[in-house]
């Protein structure tokens, strides 16, 4: 989805120096969206004699040229625009077919492949920013890690100088406006594989903290950060602050906002990030605040003065299942735990919740794709070694989440009124404590 840029980019222009970090073309459903049919064709390109790889492209490539048709008024820039999309769309078919030829794809060769999405939509917002009297740049940084760098660790420091060669590179565009891709190169391990398809908004945050940035924002399809998901309660309300701590455990437990490793970068270096609506941009929108006593900023404590009282948000995180593990043997209760979380590990299961015992232990799995349904059920299996084994499906984890919960008597005794007055039975029942105090609590329950 491309934004309306006289309501959003135009007027940033006017009262600051800004860039632009895009992501792929997205549609109405993830799944539809660029990146997702990207990662299909090079699928589909492991078959031998398939065409779908050609047809995918051949899609992407209509879709973005249908967008400019649609949108870019001067004929001399859709005509370089269709240029550089049939150029990147060879380059895209290239890879596809040498891997259909070696039926094979190398980590290195999946980066470059989805980051075509990226490339083309940012070539699109700098052709559609200069028809609108724009001066823009596009930025492509897919060269921007130095070879050398193929074997080094990930550390902070890596990243910290990504973001500065990052910076240097848009500094090079001078008074232009820089229209960067989210697709930074190949990081060691693969971009998709070490960091995920969050890269962009990781992007962003490392060229905020490389140039010193007053704020980052972050657009999105919603206003922001409310206290539930208002498609699911029509009264939730719009957070106009938050902590860091409460947006990773939001983030963590269903609600997507921004990973929390992104989010460190640029809280780190102590830059606000605010998350807006593309399709509302005259609403305040959320602000994550770096520290409660930022020079010339209201504490979040202060604007949150109405929520004080209760927590700032709750959550859903759905298609949970639970292993119950209750071993007899109390002979080899000293290796019980060990025993179990070898096996989670071989199957590369990560544990939600956990409620343990000397000889007893419940855990709660995230099972929401078919991969990881199975790995539940072969791992199920493995722990009847330890004793015996129960499984349940279709529950669903709630978390309640404030930073100031640990001041709140009573939120736990509604909470569990609230819960038993609409027939909901709680299986599993955890209190977090991620960081020092002041501290955030996010006290998660898995019910039916």
């Amino acid at each position: 989805m491309y934004i309306a840029d006289d309501k959003v980019l135009r007027p940033s222009t006017r009262d600051h120096r800004i860039a632009i970090v895009c992501s792929a073309l997205s549609t109405s459903t993830k799944a539809e969206g660029t990146t997702s049919r990207l990662l299909r064709a090079a699928a589909a390109a492991l078959h031998p004699r398939s065409r779908e790889h050609i047809e995918i492209v051949a899609a992407i490539s209509s879709d973005h040229l249908a967008r400019a048709n649609e949108l870019i008024t001067s004929a001399a820039l859709r005509a370089e625009y269709a240029v550089w999309v049939e150029a990147e769309c060879a380059r895209l078919l290239a890879f596809l077919s040498a891997a259909q030829v070696l039926n094979e794809i190398s980590p290195k060769t999946r980066d470059i492949i989805i980051g075509a999405g990226e490339k083309l939509s940012c070539l699109f917002m700098t052709a559609l920013l200069r028809d609108r009297g724009v001066d823009a740049e596009y930025v492509n940084l897919e060269n921007i890690i130095h070879p050398a760098s193929a074997d080094v660790v990930l550390t902070q420091e890596f990243y910290t100088n990504v973001g500065l060669s990052i910076a240097e590179r848009v500094r090079e565009c001078g008074d232009r406006v820089p229209v960067v891709t989210g697709f930074f190169g190949t990081v060691p391990g693969s971009l998709l594989a070490t960091i995920g398809r969050g890269y962009t908004d990781l992007c962003a945050a490392l060229l905020a903290v490389g140039v010193g940035a007053a704020e980052l924002q972050v657009w999105k399809e919603v206003d922001g950060i409310f206290t539930a998901d208002p498609r699911k309660v029509p009264q939730a309300q719009l957070i106009p602050v938050i902590t860091p701590e409460e947006t990773a455990e939001l983030t963590y437990w269903g609600s997507e906002v921004i990973h929390p490793f992104t989010m460190e970068q640029v809280i780190g270096a102590k830059i606000p990030i605010r998350v807006k609506n593309v399709m509302n941009p005259s609403s305040h929108g959320t602000v994550i605040f770096p520290d409660e006593h930022m020079e010339g900023q209201p504490s979040p404590a202060a604007v949150l003065k109405p929520w004080f009282k209760r927590p700032t948000a709750v959550t859903t995180k759905t298609n949970i299942t639970i292993v119950n593990v209750h071993s007899n043997r109390k002979s080899l209760s000293h290796g019980f735990l060990a025993g179990i979380f070898k096996i989670l590990d071989s199957r590369r299961l990560s544990v939600d919740l956990i409620s343990t015992s000397e000889v007893h232990v419940s855990m709660a799995l995230h099972t929401d794709t078919p991969a990881r349904q199975a790995a539940v059920t072969i791992a199920a299996s493995e722990l009847e070694n330890w004793g015996t084994v129960d499984v349940f499906k279709g529950l669903t984890i709630l978390a309640v989440v404030g930073k100031h919960m640990k001041r709140m008597v009573g939120v736990a005794g509604k909470m569990f009124q609230t819960l038993a007055a609409s027939g909901i039975n709680i299986e599993m029942i955890s209190q977090g404590r991620l960081s020092p105090s002041p501290t955030p609590m996010a006290r998660t329950l898995a019910g039916c």
